[in-house]
């Protein structure tokens, strides 16, 4: 946290130092990318990721946006548009966010010079990317309209505060959950690391990740208070699946 002297923003835990969310699915047909942080270049440097091939937004907030213009080069090793899946609400904000990637002077700019964008329009119907079926799942965050994400038996849900009835069935047989639990105490936007752990308990993962973690959440300690199977996700964390 800018300007802050706690005892998490002074630590020499690694784990305690922490980027903005953004993770990558390794597929056979190449990565895929969910949300671009502010910090994406450096996330893409430290985990040596050579490519992309489509990104896909869970909502169009800052701290998951606007690292896209960072997908430049990647677009020149495409060797074509970056497949930008989302909303047409997402996609909307992008425009407004990154005018210069759409003005009609850079349709004639080679690749590098802006980021070469194309988008994908997404509903909550099931769809594929780089051969894999993704199934959103509608979100409550605040008032704001949120996909999390289910490929296979792993759903990936960030900035929530409350799950639709709807959504419930999207997470059965789950083998990871990776949830959004900010801090302790209550927040009007997302789930505390009690209603996080009430939601894991409801679903039964097998194993389960809290995410979007604030700075008040000290990786150790928080670890040590949590029940078996469940633990803080941090950066650069993976896992096969």
């Amino acid at each position: 946290m800018v300007g802050c002297n706690c005892a998490v923003c002074l630590s020499t835990n690694p784990r305690n130092h922490r980027y903005r969310c953004s993770i990558l699915v390794g597929t056979p047909q190449g990565n895929l990318l969910i949300d671009t942080a502010p910090e994406l270049r450096l996330q893409l440097l430290r985990e040596k990721v050579r490519s992309v091939e489509a990104v896909l937004f869970t909502h169009y907030h800052a701290d998951h946006l606007f690292g896209l213009d960072d997908v430049r080069p990647l677009c020149r090793y495409l060797g074509g548009p970056m497949p930008l899946y989302c909303t047409g609400e997402v996609e909307d904000k992008i425009r407004q966010s990154f005018p210069y990637a759409f003005a009609r002077e850079a349709e004639h700019l080679p690749a590098g010079y802006i980021p070469k964008l194309m988008f994908r329009q997404i509903t909550e119907d099931p769809f594929t990317i780089l051969g894999q079926r993704v199934v959103p799942i509608p979100l409550i965050h605040a008032n704001f309209n949120v996909f999390g994400y289910r490929i296979g038996d792993v759903a990936y849900c960030t900035d929530v505060n409350r799950f639709p009835e709807r959504s419930w069935p999207l997470l059965r047989g789950l083998q990871v959950l990776v949830l959004d639990a900010l801090r302790h105490k209550p927040h009007p936007g997302h789930l505390s690391v009690d209603e996080a752990l009430a939601i894991i308990a409801r679903v039964k993962p097998a194993r389960a990740y809290l995410t979007h973690i604030a700075h008040e959440l000290d990786h150790e300690t928080t670890n040590h208070q949590l029940p078996p199977g469940v633990e803080l996700a941090y950066d650069g964390l993976q896992f096969e699946f």
